[in-house]
């Protein structure tokens, strides 16, 4: 064998070794990536959210926008600020998987979350629209159950038992088994409740009997109620029983105009 022969195998024996050492360093770097992300995964399902928050912010400043399961790492720690009760920065996270990762296994999870954010903030009407929008645009999404549930809670707190029935009769009919369905049974009974207008609380029951024939009189669903507050029993006069509370309000601005103290229950 020439020395120029002996040279040339020589190089490329060093060139194999170098590009079997590059593999092996992008595979540890790779496995390492992943760990790190299994590590936020770790501290999130063992509730520790601070510290899933800091892992998984420090993984963001080692890696490219395009690593691989970046979405994910974005995800939980979307999911970790919004148990940790920082809405700001979770509703800026589950935005950039929104935005950059359109094509995302995760992209209906993150509208959800979006929506959690606006929710837990107690902004209802934007809440029930990015509810509502992953809804139309996935209808064969595995969130509508969990979607269902959160509708109806919007409708409770909004005060429109109708519409929160009508999520929850979904919920039954669509989804018997979910673990949304069972874990909220109690749910059903809220929405039996109603809404009323209080005109007066009175000690004497002449008093208040003589002010609920007034108003019944006038036309109004007028009745008593009796309560006993610190062992003294009161009796309150109020007018309807109505399922939304918007009803309410109206029933109320006409009492009130006609001079009657008004106070909506609940």
């Amino acid at each position: 064998m020439t020395n120029q022969n002996a040279k040339f195998l020589k190089r490329f024996w060093i060139l194999i070794c170098n590009f079997d050492f590059y593999i092996l360093i992008f595979a540890f770097l790779g496995n390492a990536y992943a760990l790190n992300i299994d590590k936020v995964k770790v501290y999130f399902f063992n509730g520790d959210y601070k510290s899933a928050i800091s892992e998984g912010e420090k993984v963001l400043t080692k890696y490219s926008a395009h690593s691989p399961n970046l979405d994910e790492l974005y995800y939980f720690l979307g999911l970790s600020y919004l148990r940790d009760g920082n809405y700001l920065r979770a509703s800026d996270i589950f935005e950039i998987i929104l935005r950059e990762f359109k094509d995302s296994s995760f992209k209906d999870e993150a509208k959800l979350g979006s929506g959690d954010t606006y929710f837990l903030k107690g902004d209802y009407d934007k809440a029930q629209g990015r509810y509502s929008e992953l809804i139309n645009s996935n209808p064969r999404t595995e969130l509508k159950a969990v979607l269902y549930y959160r509708l109806s809670q919007i409708a409770l707190k909004k005060g429109d038992t109708q519409a929160a029935k009508e999520y929850l009769d979904k919920l039954k009919t669509d989804f018997p088994s979910s673990l949304e369905l069972k874990l909220n049974k109690d749910l059903y009974a809220l929405t039996d409740i109603y809404y009323t207008v209080q005109v007066g609380s009175f000690v004497n029951f002449t008093n208040a009997r003589n002010l609920c024939d007034k108003l019944i009189s006038k036309g109004y669903d007028a009745y008593l109620q009796e309560a006993d507050t610190n062992s003294t029993k009161t009796y309150r006069v109020r007018v309807g029983r109505l399922k939304s509370r918007s009803e309410a309000a109206q029933l109320e601005n006409k009492l009130s105009s006609e001079g009657y103290p008004t106070k909506i229950i609940p």
